[in-house]
């Protein structure tokens, strides 16, 4: 039962991923607003996948509105629709990601914003196309400490996400994010959260052989804004840990 259901949710996920992208470059020429129609992209394509997928969202506190600069603690790629689905905004991500076949050039497509933390050179460069975002009106989302986790812990926040809100004053929002899966099924550490060598195609079968679970997300109250950096990401970090919940 839970491979035939794992089964059928990874066709229809497959097929409205297809459908949602094909819509929206078939549209993309005609439409005015191109602005708002990727946006609305976006937005369909992750609410089909929360659907799908059987994720309940939980919120607490209330999700900012763009534009805004939004960090997160990171545990997976499930993280993307479950945010998405909640706030509206682009995505700040690792420039590897682009080069992923197929799914490079839709992710490239929805607005993300890449950048080399390798190149020291390229981090000012990022940080102009989110200040290009902010101005546009759009919000940005990104997840500061460069990798997903298993989710007993928030590993420390990378500064050089952050040297552009710190130079600038930008006001910093952030949020906790966490999981919960029903009796009986795998721990959300298990079966959610990305963190191990596991190939993706595998672990995205485990994650949609659960029946449903369950995304925590936890909003702070106030942006934070500190013109020196590493202060900045220390701060956001113990703000983000006092709102997480650790994985089970």
């Amino acid at each position: 039962m839970r491979n035939l259901r794992a089964l059928f949710r990874f066709v229809l996920l497959l097929s409205a991923t297809i459908g949602v992208y094909a819509l929206w470059f078939i549209l993309r020429p005609v439409i005015p607003n191109k602005q708002y129609w990727r946006q609305l992209t976006f937005d369909n394509w992750s609410k089909a996948f929360v659907r799908i997928c059987g994720m309940q969202i939980e919120v607490i506190g209330t999700p900012p509105k763009p534009p805004f600069f939004l960090v997160s603690n990171h545990l997976g790629y499930i993280d993307i629709p479950a945010i998405r689905s909640v706030v509206k905004g682009v995505y700040v991500a690792k420039h590897e990601i682009s080069d992923w076949f197929m799914a490079g050039k839709m992710i490239r497509n929805m607005g993300t914003i890449f950048v080399n933390r390798e190149k020291r050179r390229d981090i000012p460069r990022a940080g102009s196309e989110v200040i290009e975002a902010l101005d546009r009106g759009e919000g940005v989302i990104v997840f500061p400490e460069g990798t997903s986790t298993k989710g007993e812990e928030v590993l420390p926040f990378n500064s050089s996400f952050l040297e552009f809100a710190a130079k600038t004053d930008t006001p910093v929002s952030y949020v906790s994010i966490s999981y919960r899966t029903p009796e009986g099924e795998l721990p959300p550490s298990e079966c959610i959260c990305w963190w191990d060598d596991t190939p993706f195609l595998n672990h995205m079968l485990k994650l949609l052989a659960v029946k449903r679970f369950t995304a925590v997300m936890n909003f702070g109250d106030k942006p934070v804004v500190n013109p020196d950096r590493k202060e900045l990401a220390s701060e956001l970090r113990l703000k983000v840990m006092d709102r997480f919940i650790p994985v089970i």
